[in-house]
């Protein structure tokens, strides 16, 4: 598959092979081996470097907003091109430009857990703010769903980051709402 990133209005071309075993950046191919995956985060070495890859969920085509990459935040987005398909959804993320600038400085998502909706429906109200320490079963948002009223919880003590919801937004099922950085210890 062929993906042109775009960083910072500046375009690479990524072609990934359907095997996901190599990528392509300009004339140099670079072997890759997924280590690790989550919904949130997958872990890479490609050419023998590690790339961990977070903020961008596995099942979406391009990321929603800014991913980090080995801890650095970088704006991207990604449009995959005429008759190129995302296999296995594994971001394609490769040793390339220098990192933009963090949105947020300090923002951390090694280890973070996506909060999804239980199913889609509307936020209503939300709870918490960015950077706000929460306990664990802390109502951090209530979702309207079929005429109902669902708080949705923190599965643990921890940090909110990274929300992507607004009061009034609509949200599909394994859409993440926003980001828990769980309490180390």
């Amino acid at each position: 598959m062929r993906l042109t990133v775009e960083l910072e209005g500046k375009p690479t071309v990524v072609d990934v092979a359907d095997d996901l075993a190599t990528v392509r950046v300009g004339e140099r191919n670079y072997p890759v081996r997924v280590v690790a995956r989550g919904p949130l985060r997958v872990e890479l070495e490609i050419g023998g470097d590690t790339v961990v890859v977070a903020g961008w969920p596995e099942h979406n085509p391009s990321p929603p907003g800014p991913v980090d990459v080995n801890g650095e935040r970088w704006r991207a987005t990604v449009r995959a091109e005429a008759g190129a398909s995302r296999a296995g959804g594994v971001p394609a993320a490769v040793p390339a430009p220098p990192p933009v600038p963090a949105t947020r400085p300090g923002v951390e998502l090694a280890g973070a857990m996506p909060i999804l909706p239980p199913m889609p429906g509307r936020v209503v109200e939300l709870k918490v703010r960015d950077g706000e320490a929460v306990v664990q079963g802390a109502v951090l948002l209530v979702l309207e769903a079929m005429k109902m009223r669902n708080e949705v919880t923190a599965p643990a003590a921890g940090v909110v980051r990274d929300i992507r919801v607004r009061e009034g937004a609509n949200v599909r099922a394994r859409e993440t709402m926003l980001v828990l950085v769980p309490k180390k210890g």
